[in-house]
């Protein structure tokens, strides 16, 4: 039951993250500065995560707050901050300046790949035909989505979202370990908190300040929105990372596509992707059967 609610949960993150990619390509145009953009709204996430953290630890538990322990805890937490809430969405945004979106996207959503890598020898999880049937399914379907890896070249751009992807799979870890003994709010709520203050010190110390200056109500209306579907978005992902596998929860979120997809279709034709979305929901399809399927160290003799 623990994992199958996992399993729900992390659709319903990929659902969300679909909808977040979808209102960030206007967003960020808003502000003309990615850095800046990136920053006000994950801003407005850590502070909607700490008001959420605030009403739930009125009682100490799973579900609410739960005090950090000990060293490794605290050490995990800032971890989390620096390597999943801050330094790689300076990488991701800066790198997506350079580059084109669809390159980026399937960068980024290659993530799953780096995280079954790390999660086999340090986390101890398994994985078997059906899972790396899914995983290929999954990749494959995205390069589609992306039209094609025959224009990825290796430059700057591509390399800082590389970088941000192998961050994001460190943090992916790094959470699965801390919400043995933490909330998912807690965490969630450290990791974007302790980002935010990392980004406004760097937006502060390479943004001139007439740019800063010329944010209005228009561009925090942008941040306010997509804000709040960040908050929504982590709080959901953690919860889900805390019932499941990491490699299963990271899978499950390459459906995003799809609902992105969707949401586009009213301004291109939605032809040409079909094979791709398909593909996409049958790895999807995929990953939640090998995720049902007993572990060898779960077969009970």
């Amino acid at each position: 039951m623990r994992t199958r609610l996992g399993l729900a949960l992390a659709l319903a993150a990929a659902v969300i993250s679909g909808f977040a990619v979808y209102t960030n390509s206007y967003g960020v145009r808003a502000f003309g500065s990615a850095t800046v953009y990136t920053t006000a709204k994950n801003l407005v996430a850590a502070i909607v995560l700490a008001a959420a953290l605030a009403v739930a630890g009125r009682r100490v538990s799973l579900e609410g707050f739960t005090p950090p322990r000990g060293a490794a805890q605290w050490g995990g937490l800032a971890a989390v901050a620096v390597v999943g809430g801050s330094v790689p969405f300076i990488l991701f945004f800066e790198g997506l300046a350079r580059v084109s979106s669809d390159d980026a996207a399937f960068i980024q959503k290659t993530l799953v790949v780096w995280v079954a890598l790390l999660a086999v020898p340090l986390l101890g999880e398994r994985i078997g035909a059906w899972h790396v049937a899914a995983i290929a399914i999954l990749v494959w379907g995205q390069a589609i989505l992306g039209g094609g890896l025959g224009g990825i070249r290796l430059g700057s751009g591509e390399v800082m979202i590389f970088a941000a992807t192998l961050l994001w799979a460190v943090e992916t870890v790094i959470a699965r370990k801390l919400l043995q003994g933490l909330s998912a709010l807690t965490v969630a709520t450290v990791r974007m908190g302790g980002g935010a203050v990392i980004l406004v010190g760097y937006t502060l110390a390479t943004t001139r300040w007439s740019t800063l200056a010329a944010i209005g109500w228009h561009q925090w209306s942008w941040a306010i929105g997509t804000g709040l579907i960040l908050a929504a978005y982590v709080a959901t992902w953690y919860a889900a990372l805390a019932r499941a596998g990491a490699i299963d929860v990271t899978a499950l979120l390459v459906p995003a596509a799809i609902i992105t997809a969707l949401l586009q279709a009213g301004s291109k034709a939605l032809a040409p992707q079909w094979p791709g979305l398909l593909l996409v929901a049958a790895g999807s399809a995929l990953i939640v059967l090998a995720a049902r399927q007993p572990r060898p160290a779960e077969v009970v003799a």
